[in-house]
């Protein structure tokens, strides 16, 4: 089964709260200083299950992404997992993608790519949370889509699907080709060995832009969305202490009580 696997670069979500900031002017995030961006995890839990599926039943896994130059490094890491190509959309034009524009790019990029199985993409995306994108590509490739995975399996050319529900989880089988975007429950990614790093060393990856896919500018970036950001910040969070003192701690208990009580917390 030749699967197609669609990846993120984003701010690392271990990075102190305080190195995240961003430019108001420009509404954009700001990169952080001294730590480098990385895959977004609920894509690296894609490339897991589609490496899961090759070794079960063998083919290839070809890891797609679409951001700056420093993206392909994600691509590099997913090699080292064990893929077998990249693919990086890297053109001026893709600059302030929504999802609907980045949508629209990746399923040109897959169109290019050719002969295909299925498509995985992460539940959402670590930075944005927008969790659109999977979704958007089935919609535009014309194809069957489930989201929210936490199992994949290829049955009799068909994917059984395990989906998480609040309250539990559904069964579905999807014909391919078809989407799947993938959720936490798949399980921890592997950790890429040292020879699958030094095999991804030596792997290139492809470089597309607009036009090598077959799309005018006018149909992606800020120009292709749908969506407008009309403002970007970071909340103030303002607080007060106040000590509550007593004699005895009993005394003081009471008081933070009363206190509590006037504030109608309790």
């Amino acid at each position: 089964m030749d699967i197609i696997v669609c990846v993120k670069q984003v701010p690392d979500p271990e990075a102190p709260a305080a190195s995240f900031k961003i430019d108001a002017a420009a509404n954009k995030v700001l990169p952080m200083e001294g730590t480098p961006p990385v895959i977004s995890p609920f894509d690296e839990q894609a490339v897991e299950a589609a490496l899961q599926i090759k070794d079960k039943q063998g083919g290839k896994v070809t890891v797609v992404s679409l951001g700056p130059a420093s993206a392909r490094d994600v691509i590099k890491h997913a090699l080292a997992m064990g893929a077998d190509e990249g693919v990086l959309l890297n053109d001026p034009a893709f600059e302030n993608s929504d999802s609907f524009a980045t949508a629209t790019a990746l399923a040109a990029a897959i169109r290019k790519i050719g002969a295909w199985d299925a498509v995985f993409c992460g539940r959402q995306a670590a930075d944005w949370d927008n969790g659109q994108v999977g979704a958007g590509i089935a919609e535009l490739l014309e194809v069957p889509s489930a989201t929210i995975a936490k199992k994949v399996d290829p049955v009799d050319g068909r994917l059984r699907v395990e989906r998480v529900l609040t309250d539990g989880f559904e069964v579905v089988e999807v014909p391919a080709p078809c989407v799947v975007t993938i959720s936490n429950e798949i399980g921890q990614p592997r950790y890429p060995t040292l020879r699958g790093i030094m095999a991804a060393a030596k792997k290139q990856v492809s470089t597309w832009s607009a036009s090598d896919i077959g799309l005018d500018a006018s149909k992606v970036g800020a120009a292709g969305s749908k969506n407008r950001l009309l403002n970007l910040f970071i909340p103030v969070r303002e607080g007060t202490c106040q000590i509550v003192e007593g004699e005895t701690i009993a005394e003081a208990a009471a008081a933070l009580a009363l206190k509590l009580r006037e504030a109608k917390i309790i």
